[in-house]
């Protein structure tokens, strides 16, 4: 004789079907917001954000400067030292003890003219390699 468990199984699974239809289900609101930063994200992303992307850039500067080469830093260095020392030669000539009203400086390719105005320095930088001017107006300081 064969027992029949249909009766069992049909009881079970209208108890389940009637316990889910009255529990209530609730939602929320879905609120979609930027991950970056830049556009009203939250700004604590930022960090991560920027360390992802420069992990993923393997890109390479083509005029980027070699800085172990030991023959460029030297180059470097000692074109830093003569800028410098005609900054202090040209600012000499317009502050300094002997200051002159006008006077032109020339090192290299680049002239430096000044003119000096009741009011103000005008300063006039020539590069003749590219041919570009460069102006610079100082005002003077009035005691």
């Amino acid at each position: 004789m064969r027992k029949s468990y249909r009766p069992v199984w049909l009881v079970a699974g209208t108890g389940a079907l009637s316990l889910a239809m009255t529990t209530s289900a609730s939602a929320s609101d879905l609120v979609f917001e930027f991950t970056n930063p830049s556009f009203g994200g939250n700004p604590f992303n930022s960090a991560h954000l920027l360390a992802v992307a420069n992990a993923q850039n393997n890109t390479t500067d083509p005029d980027a400067v070699d800085r172990s080469d030991p023959a460029q830093q030297f180059l470097r260095t000692l074109n830093s030292r003569l800028l410098s020392a005609l900054a202090t030669q040209v600012t000499d000539l317009i502050f300094g003890e002997n200051a002159q009203d006008t006077g032109t400086i020339r090192f290299g390719d680049q002239e430096v003219s000044f003119v000096r105005g009741i009011e103000s320095v005008t300063l006039t930088i020539t590069n003749f390699a590219d041919g570009s001017v460069t102006e610079i107006v100082v005002p003077l300081l009035q005691p």
